[in-house]
């Protein structure tokens, strides 16, 4: 498996000694990059995603179930186009439609005559996502700046079941289409030579109860169901 955070060490470091010896060679990159309002872009990058759950308080009570375990995957996250405004050097407006794909395990642990039983189920999203952040950064030093950002967001899921009648024979865990999100991050902007490169690191959680309650085995336990996702990209600002 990749280790994360040694290719997020590695890039900082590869960017790092690119970005000193360009000021060596040429001083300051795109040095009037702030004076323009508007800068246009796109990021890339790959999240984890989970749920704040809530559980009715006796899981007994439905099928015998002892545990619930809810297992973060792997996905991807795709912003297209990435629009920024400068309202002020260290203040900007920033808007990022994406589209991203995230999937879930469910791991139901239940005790039936005298035996332990596992059952297991995914969850997988196609979010069409619109999030609006308030980015705060720190004045530019030669090539570098750091930068803080929160927001609020609305996500549709494309591949949402909501609609979807409930099978007994094959249950599956059936979320909303509809969810608003708050978002809370930071990351690190490098100047380079005809571009802007960032790295950002950010987290955001669920508002809405996107949970629908069928009473099938995967859902009649859970109270509610509230997104959990960390996201890791990478821009590019022009």
């Amino acid at each position: 498996m990749i280790n994360v955070r040694a290719v997020i060490i590695f890039v900082l470091l590869v960017v790092n000694v690119h970005s000193f010896s360009q000021m060596r060679r040429y001083g300051k990159n795109i040095p009037s990059f702030h004076y323009k309002n508007w800068h246009f872009g796109t990021m890339l990058g790959v999240n984890s995603s989970n749920y704040n759950v809530s559980i009715k308080p006796n899981p007994l009570a439905y099928d015998s179930i002892t545990h619930i375990n809810i297992i973060s995957q792997p996905g991807m996250a795709i912003h297209i186009p990435l629009v920024s405004y400068n309202a002020h050097e260290t203040f900007h407006f920033r808007f990022l439609p994406s589209l991203s794909f995230h999937e879930t395990a469910f791991e139901y642990t239940s005790f039936k005559n005298g035996r332990r039983e596992i059952s297991n189920t995914r969850v997988e999203q196609t979010n069409l996502n619109f999030p609006l952040f308030i980015k705060g950064s720190t004045k530019r030093i030669n090539n570098f700046s750091a930068y803080a950002l929160g927001g609020v967001g609305y996500s549709i899921d494309l591949a949402s079941q909501a609609d979807v009648d409930p099978n007994l024979q094959d249950p599956i865990v059936k979320l909303k289409k509809h969810e608003f999100q708050y978002h809370v991050g930071g990351g690190f902007d490098f100047y380079l030579p005809y571009f802007k490169f960032g790295l950002e690191i950010k987290t955001s959680r669920g508002i809405n109860n996107i949970l629908i309650q069928d009473n099938t085995f995967y859902s009649a336990p859970l109270e509610s169901l509230k997104s959990r996702v960390w996201w890791f990209s990478i821009t590019f600002e022009g």
